[in-house]
């Protein structure tokens, strides 16, 4: 089985998210950065499509939206799983998780998880330290990424694929 993992980090988050679903996935995984890889791939080449992302001023990254909208009638014949890295947790997270993929996909999805995030204030230009600053109190590196979501997630992947 081959498996294709697309999804865009700003700051870091998402990349180290995929790297651990990416080790604990089973076949093989092309990871693909929408904001710094400059690969060419072709999404029907792939049994299982993974997509994620962070959430920034409420919204996911805009790269993720266009390939989703790109290849939207593509990905409702693909084994597809959704993800997303996202500080709160809760009602909050379920909420952006929903404004973040469309109902079509989040419907058919064999998996969906919700990994927790980071403000890594280190890596953020001024105007984000600012913004963090203000509406979380956050000024220092903070980090409440569930690696438990992350292997449940890949547990049920890895489960799909093993059937079959």
């Amino acid at each position: 089985m081959k498996t294709l993992i697309v999804y865009c980090s700003s700051h870091g988050t998402t990349e180290k998210a995929v790297q651990m679903v990416s080790e604990w996935m089973e076949g093989e995984v092309l990871a693909v950065d929408l904001k710094r890889d400059k690969i060419t791939f072709d999404v029907g080449d792939y049994d299982f499509v993974v997509i994620g992302g962070s959430i920034h001023a409420g919204s996911i990254q805009g790269k993720i939206k266009h390939f989703i909208g790109k290849h939207f009638e593509e990905l409702l014949t693909k084994k597809l799983g959704l993800f997303l890295c996202c500080w709160h947790d809760g009602e909050t997270a379920l909420e952006q998780f929903d404004k973040a993929f469309p109902e079509e996909l989040r419907r058919i999805s064999i998996a969906n998880g919700i990994f927790g995030g980071e403000f890594l204030v280190s890596k953020m230009n001024f105007i984000e330290r600012q913004i963090v600053k203000k509406v979380s109190g956050v000024t220092v590196d903070t980090s409440n990424l569930d690696t438990t979501a992350i292997m449940s997630f890949v547990m049920k992947i890895n489960t799909t694929l093993s059937l079959v």
